[in-house]
């Protein structure tokens, strides 16, 4: 790959890693080599572009900081993960998300999961920008206590969601903001997601039942994880902390979804500034945060029913009014659902792909009790 250009190696001081330890694991670029990425699976990547963030500047050293306790972790049998060094700032901003949408395009192109740890989260835009070249249409989930949708002439990390929304590729298929806080946004932005069919969740819908994050993440090509979700007390360094949130361990819980779900390929972790750190808590949780994705991924079965066979249930639920049968389908192996959504449009092949929508019991059960499930009726329309 011709990456290694616009990267150098992680500012860290050489330490005597045990064995176990993902510091004796992970394949590192050093000062005197490159890894060899024959194999691996994951690259850690650190971005610490922060030109364009808005009252959290610092965050530019979160990278090297949550390496310093992700290495001393313990390594995960059968995953490959190179850590391919932190990405050299363009002259500008711009220049940064150029050179973030070619690293990680030739990753996605080799089959490996970039891991970016940010930096602040406008850099979700260039992540984004690199599904280009596979030229298909994409999901995307944003964890964050607010919506960044900000206004299209502007791009910063509280308003980077309008480049992606209106962005001419139209290869964005679902948008999801996770875990967001009432009193942070603008409802009127929050009416005009649902209008487009899009999914918001709020925070206590989210804690109520943490395993409804399960089939949300499931869905999603990328995560893009604002480190301000996360409560002031368990998540200090973030200067748009607040005292409400995600706790740690949800956090990793999500992480840990995301990791076996088998769509997603990309995730990054944002905002995170050291400068407001208490003695290295917060790098410390998104080191774990890191740690559960990994171990998730271990976890992968590929159970996504492409070929429905003897490792599947299927249940066909018919719901009166307005008169639509549900094909749901279990996996043996997991015990996760799907739902089957029909499609007549003429472009079927950019849209196979999100013919069937990660679902949860929960979901067969509402539509057993003759109500309409709101994953299958949103994606239903944007099919249709």
């Amino acid at each position: 790959m011709e990456i290694k250009s616009y990267l150098v190696p992680a500012n860290m001081e050489v330490q005597p890693y045990e064995q176990f330890q993902w510091g004796s694991s992970i394949k590192q670029y050093t000062q005197s080599a490159f890894p060899n990425l024959d194999g691996i699976q994951m690259a850690i990547l650190g971005v610490g572009e922060t030109r364009n963030s808005s009252g959290n500047e610092g965050c530019h050293a979160a990278p090297d900081a949550v390496r310093k306790y992700l290495y001393s972790l313990s390594a995960i049998s059968g995953v490959h993960v190179a850590d391919i060094g932190n990405l050299v700032l363009g002259q500008t901003p711009k220049d940064t998300y150029h050179a973030v949408e070619f690293v990680c395009s030739e990753l996605l192109e080799n089959n490996i999961i970039p891991i970016i740890i940010g930096g602040s989260q406008d850099i979700t835009y260039a992540n984004y920008l690199a599904y280009q070249k596979l030229k298909q249409t994409i999901n995307l989930v944003c964890v964050d206590r607010k919506l960044d949708l900000g206004t299209e002439d502007s791009i910063d990390n509280n308003s980077y969601l309008n480049k992606i929304v209106r962005h001419p590729s139209a290869l964005l298929f679902n948008l999801s903001l996770v875990a967001y806080q009432s009193y942070f946004v603008n409802n009127e932005e929050i009416e005009t997601l649902k209008k487009m069919y899009f999914d918001v969740y709020r925070l206590g819908h989210i804690q109520s039942k943490i395993e409804e994050a399960e089939p949300i993440v499931r869905n999603a090509d990328i995560l893009s994880f604002d480190i301000s979700s996360i409560r002031q007390s368990d998540a200090p360094a973030c200067a748009n902390a607040t005292p409400n949130g995600l706790y740690g361990e949800e956090a990793c819980q999500v992480m840990r979804y995301a990791g076996m779900s088998d769509k997603l390929s990309s995730v990054g972790i944002y905002e995170l500034n050291p400068s407001f750190d208490n003695r290295g808590q917060t790098a410390h949780l998104a080191a774990q945060m890191i740690w559960y994705f990994l171990e998730g991924f271990s976890n992968r079965k590929s159970d996504f029913p492409v070929v429905v066979g003897k490792d599947y249930m299927k249940y066909r639920v018919v719901i009166k009014t307005p008169g639509h049968e549900i094909v749901f389908y279990k996996s043996l192996k997991t015990d996760r659902w799907w739902m089957e959504v029909p499609f007549k449009g003429d472009d079927k092949s950019r849209f196979e792909r999100h013919h069937l929508v990660p679902c949860s019991y929960e979901d067969y059960l509402l539509a057993c009790s003759e109500e309409m499930p709101d994953r299958w009726w949103q994606a239903y329309q944007k099919l249709n």
